[in-house]
């Protein structure tokens, strides 16, 4: 059995290999040659693009990992029924059920990779590349509307002595190098939705005893309405620089700025945590942290998916062939993996339901294919 796992196990993670390899040279130089057009605006060299490819990859490397799990072992698989080992491997005595048992146990590492990958190694080089775009740019924008945050907290402003609950939002307009904050506007209201206070500050910075740093600071106070009627004016101010308290905290921040790919799956809780905290919309992060959290699952149901093609005899065709359709089916999974979750959304669906119905659907016809396989072939 030492001898059947050492030639199963070599050939699929060699096969697997080469497949990654593959999918990351062309995702290269695509990445590489979109980064041509920069070269030479802003200091931005030869080299920084070559970097920002590299530091591309992991990202693209986490996404297609189980394709190349799918095509790797289907390729291995193929060759030995081919050749005719796989044939006399089941005469010896390696049943299905064996088999299936046997090619678990690369699932689970490959599995194990991915998870890796995705939360520490991708997340780490995905913001090093915006960092390295920040500075060929002078920052990161974030959309027309740039991107928001919300708190709540007990509001102890200068126009007011009440300590009645305050609802903050704030609004990032880019994100700089060195996690600089730019444009930020930040809004205080009272309980009955009265603006109380506003923020403007050209740039800020997180600060890691729970403040923000503001810088080149524009303030307005606005008095309650029982100051108000005692003529109290409004506060106008202007500030070099102010310590913001807030509990917003710099993985909070980090969360909301950057695209949930670049989140580590416990970042994505925190977040989530903090979403429903502060009773915002939480489902569409909480389908994302739930994909997050299974997604290295899909290396095992790829390489369950590509054991039936072991079972197919050299007269039903080619390896060319069954390789062609380990492609199209995963195509298809990162298809149908990506509509779940706007399904999902728009259905209201249970995040984890849609999160984890692909795979679940793939695991079913694999398991299908392999009992009609084995039962009647």
């Amino acid at each position: 059995m030492r001898t059947v796992r050492r030639l199963l196990y070599r050939d699929i993670v060699w096969s697997v290999v080469f497949v990654a390899l593959a999918f990351l040279s062309l995702f290269f130089f695509i990445d590489f040659v979109d980064e041509l057009e920069n070269v030479g605006r802003n200091g931005y060299t030869l080299g920084q693009a070559v970097l920002r490819g590299l530091l591309e990859q992991p990202g693209h490397f986490y996404e297609l990992f189980p394709i190349a799990v799918l095509i790797g072992t289907i390729y291995a698989m193929a060759r030995l029924a081919q050749s005719s080992e796989f044939t006399i491997l089941r005469t010896g005595g390696l049943g299905p059920w064996r088999a299936l048992r046997l090619l678990a146990l690369p699932g689970l590492v490959f599995a194990a990779v991915t998870f890796v990958v995705g939360d520490y190694v991708a997340p780490f080089t995905e913001r090093e590349a915006l960092a390295l775009k920040a500075g060929l740019r002078g920052g990161v924008s974030l959309g027309s509307n740039g991107a928001w945050l919300k708190e709540r907290r007990p509001g102890t402003g200068p126009a007011t002595a009440d300590t009645s609950e305050r609802s903050i939002s704030v609004n990032v307009r880019a994100a700089g190098v060195g996690g600089a904050l730019l444009g930020v506007r930040i809004f205080e209201f009272d309980t009955d939705g009265r603006l109380r206070s506003r923020i403007e500050a050209a740039s800020g910075q997180v600060l890691a005893n729970g403040h923000w740093r503001l810088r080149e600071v524009q303030r307005t106070d606005w008095p309650t309405p029982e100051a108000a009627r005692d003529a109290q004016p409004l506060r106008l101010q202007t500030q070099d620089s102010l310590d913001w308290p807030s509990t917003l905290d710099a993985t909070v921040v980090a969360a909301a700025l950057l695209p949930a790919k670049n989140m580590s799956t416990i970042d994505l809780w925190r977040y989530t945590s903090h979403l429903a905290d502060q009773d915002q919309a939480v489902q569409s992060h909480q389908i994302q942290f739930w994909k997050k959290a299974l997604y290295p699952l899909a290396c095992v149901v790829m390489v369950a998916l590509a054991l039936p093609f072991a079972y197919l005899h050299a007269r039903a065709g080619g390896v060319s062939y069954k390789v062609f359709g380990g492609i199209m089916l995963g195509i298809s999974f990162v298809l149908l993996n990506n509509a779940s979750g706007h399904l999902g959304l728009l259905r209201q669906w249970t995040p984890w339901m849609a999160a984890a119905a692909p795979s679940g659907l793939y695991l079913l016809i694999s398991m299908g294919a392999f009992a009609w396989l084995v039962r009647f072939r």
